[in-house]
């Protein structure tokens, strides 16, 4: 597979997935063309040696597997989640000649590259159908219907000196200036975009506003990709192709977990049960069950602090990694990241087999350091866990930046495992 081919695929993938719901939806279909069987999670499970599986949770939540008799999994963790605006339950604002929708900061996002840009409405919604019965459709607007529009600098002069985000005032979406707008009446017609007819009434809804701009390549030779949510559906692409690539033989497994950039701690992420409940089933009792947690090794993918350009005194020096000149590993003396010699040196290994190179990431020693779903498995399960990730520009803004070598060799290097 060329470069260009599978950034391609990567490309397509981020722009029809705006929500956790709409990624596994999408990995769901392409686990299914590749022939994998779907479990659910509510029913008896009767594995096969040599077939493929999956099961979702919360259906923004995946793991898929094979299941060839063999204990020693290669496992790949990452989350379907980015941090975005929520819209709040009851989210009509009316005011001003205006109709706005009030939102919620989910994880720890840049606020301000919000302002100013086509803004499009996405999520799950559940509704009461005409027989009375509950029902769940992703929904999107696939096209702009929100902006937050910025304050014009002649009203505020201080703005390019110092600007903080109010966000329950400063960050209430504009949808249009008719307040006679009906929010249920509008989230029917998404529901007939999608081909509902027994809508009845509107139960509840998980709806977020996301930047409607495609993800694109930038950079005179095409060096970069920039788009929304490169953390994480970026390494969830990377993984579920290394997972429809392996040999059924081959023992693997990848989860994708939601709620990573509010702490994991929820029934599908990863400090809930989802990867445990499953583990179990497939070793069928405790002492096989302990046997394969300590006999396996996760990989947790998720993004890296890249350089950056103008800011180079925010990293260690030695520690420092580029975009474009291999995969990161990311160590931490205090175990907010898992990597240890261990898992580290099979890394490095795979990485030489693959060809490609290697860069650690250390942050400075006088600053924090974020943590990821490596951690949490690690302590949870007692897996031994290497966190790695790709370097990147822009993290957790509404746009953010890759290199367009990086991805290809995250996946050939998980092959290589």
């Amino acid at each position: 597979m060329t470069k260009e081919e599978f950034n391609e695929g990567l490309l397509g993938f981020l722009d029809a997935s705006p929500t956790p719901f709409h990624a596994v939806e999408n990995m769901a279909g392409m686990l299914d063309n590749a022939g994998f069987v779907y479990l659910d999670e509510r029913s008896d499970w009767a594995l096969e040696r040599g077939q493929r599986y999956y099961t979702v949770r919360n259906n923004s939540s995946l793991i898929a597997f094979t299941y060839p008799g063999s204990d020693d999994y290669v496992m790949l963790g990452a989350h379907t989640d980015s941090p975005n605006l929520k819209l709040k339950p009851s989210p009509v604002l009316k005011g001003s000649g205006t109709v706005r929708l009030g939102v919620e900061p989910y994880g720890g996002l840049l606020m301000n590259p919000w302002f100013d840009r086509d803004l499009g409405i996405a999520g799950r919604v559940a509704y009461r159908s005409s027989s009375g019965e509950i029902v769940e459709v992703n929904v999107d607007s696939r096209a702009p219907v929100a902006i937050i529009p910025s304050l014009a600098i002649h009203l505020d002069r201080e703005a390019n000196k110092s600007r903080s985000v109010n966000p329950q005032t400063d960050l209430p979406a504009l949808i249009g200036c008719d307040e006679a707008f009906d929010f249920e009446n509008w989230i029917a017609s998404l529901l007939q975009k999608e081909g509902v007819e027994d809508y009845e009434r509107l139960l509840s809804h998980e709806l977020s506003l996301y930047d409607t701009q495609n993800a694109a390549y930038v950079g005179v030779e095409k060096e970069f990709i920039a788009s929304a949510r490169l953390d994480n559906l970026l390494s969830c692409y990377v993984t579920l192709l290394a997972m429809v690539s392996v040999s059924p033989a081959h023992p693997y497994l990848m989860i994708c977990s939601d709620h990573e950039e509010v702490g994991s701690e929820s029934s599908s992420g990863a400090a809930g049960p989802f990867l445990e409940n499953t583990l179990r089933r497939i070793a069928e009792d405790y002492e096989p069950f302990v046997q394969l947690c300590q006999r396996s090794m996760m990989v947790s993918c998720d993004n890296a602090h890249a350089q950056h350009p103008n800011y180079a005194g925010k990293h260690d020096p030695e520690h420092a990694p580029y975009i474009n000149k291999g995969l990161v590993l990311k160590l931490n003396a205090n175990q907010r990241y898992a990597s240890n010699s261990r898992t580290v040196s099979r890394f490095v290994l795979a990485a030489e087999r693959a060809g490609h190179p290697l860069q650690e990431f250390v942050t400075r020693s006088d600053m924090g350091c974020g943590s990821t779903i490596g951690p949490i498995t690690a302590t949870r399960l007692g897996i031994e866990t290497l966190d790695v990730g790709l370097p990147t520009y822009a993290m957790h803004s509404i746009r953010e930046l890759a290199g367009s070598r990086d991805a290809l060799e995250l996946y050939e290097i998980l092959l290589a495992l």
